[in-house]
């Protein structure tokens, strides 16, 4: 790509930019593999899963940055029109209903200032304002990456913000109880969870692959179809394309990024399962569905427990992420939380509507759409 005149030389120097098409999938997964404070959406497994299932964008690009070799920051993305540009186009990160974090990938440790430097080259290089949904301000190299904006003359402004639950793991479940906020939650749990054994034989199983992952995969899709979701026509089984991705995704693959499927069972038929993606030490819990039959008895909050205890137990991440929106239920499970932005940035020299204007239009679509929400739900 061409620099701009204002990126700073040291910036780039031995970096290449480039403002187009993916970058080969091993250099993708080393990225993935060392990056600072990595999530699942933007790797190569979680992009084939989509374009599988034909769920990719049109016209989806990708910024990345190379040393050599080597892809050391990565963001997809695409040019969308949006209310915010009053019907012009907008740049915006990949966005899907399974995509819940939107931070770029940025390699971790030594160089990854100038990393962040020439991503940021590359983003002025898409020549628009960004909408950037569901960002994590805190994690990895996103400080980094605003700080670098802000310095080079972004004007940067936050449209709504909340926080996400997260569980960070302690040295063991008691530690994590120890002191918890919510500790009537978890008394209220096991009241539920005796009830339910009385009904009958209630168990907690887990797969990461083979016949039992997809078997859980398909338990997952028929019973998320068979509750509201399934009635509403919005369950993954329900569209071709979506039941497509959701068996893409959650199956076994190559690279850093791992599955795992658990699932709380009464009398061998599984009541609530839950999907995550695993990989760089934390587990994205994705997707959950539960028996609404057994509503009563909150089989779905039983799982999320069950998952908190058995991280503690085997380990198999080091922290959990709800993957959630704003007022989740587990709010009242986990103890820690990361805030989630929505920020609307316009690079140097964009401004062909105001900062402030492109606030107001954003928050009065979220305004709009939370009122249809309530409008729906009296009906």
């Amino acid at each position: 790509m061409n620099v701009p005149a204002y990126a700073p030389p040291e910036a780039l120097a031995g970096l290449s930019v480039s403002v187009g098409s993916a970058p080969d999938p091993a250099a993708w997964d080393a990225l993935f593999a060392s990056a600072a404070a990595p999530h699942p959406h933007y790797t190569h497994h979680v992009i084939a899963a989509h374009r599988a299932a034909g769920l990719l964008p049109d016209g989806l690009r990708f910024v990345t940055v190379h040393r050599g070799g080597a892809c050391v920051a990565l963001l997809p993305f695409t040019l969308r029109r949006d209310i915010t540009g009053l019907g012009g186009r907008v740049a915006r990160p990949f966005l899907s209903p399974l995509v819940t974090a939107t931070a770029p990938l940025v390699i971790d440790g030594r160089g990854r200032g100038a990393a962040v430097d020439a991503l940021v080259a590359g983003l002025e290089e898409a020549g628009r304002a960004w909408r950037w949904p569901l960002l994590p301000t805190e994690d990895g190299a996103v400080p980094d990456m605003l700080a670098a904006m802000r310095a080079r003359g972004w004007a940067i402004g936050v449209v709504t913000a909340f926080e996400r639950p997260m569980m960070v793991r302690r040295a063991d479940y008691d530690a994590f109880l120890a002191g918890h906020p919510n500790r009537s939650r978890f008394k209220d749990l096991r009241r539920r969870a005796r009830r339910l054994a009385e009904i009958g034989t209630v168990a907690h199983v887990s797969a990461t692959g083979g016949s039992d992952l997809a078997g859980l995969v398909d338990d997952f899709l028929v019973l998320e179809r068979k509750g509201w979701k399934g009635q509403a026509g919005t369950a993954m089984a329900c569209r071709p394309d979506m039941d497509a991705l959701a068996r893409a995704l959650f199956a076994e693959a190559p690279g850093p990024v791992g599955i795992r499927a658990d699932a709380l069972t009464l009398d061998g038929r599984p009541v609530a399962i839950s999907l995550a993606l695993v990989g760089g030490g934390t587990a994205t819990l994705l997707k959950t569905a539960y028996d609404e039959d057994l509503r009563s008895h909150a089989p779905g909050l039983l799982l999320e427990a069950e998952i908190v205890r058995a991280c503690h137990e085997t380990g198999f991440a080091q922290k959990l992420d709800s993957a959630t929106l704003d007022g989740s239920a587990l709010e009242s499970l986990y103890r820690d939380r990361t805030p989630v932005a929505e920020i609307i940035a316009l690079p140097p020299g964009e401004r062909s509507l105001s900062l402030e204007r492109r606030l107001r239009l954003a928050r009065f679509e979220h305004e709009a759409r939370a009122a249809a929400k309530r409008a729906l739900r009296r009906r």
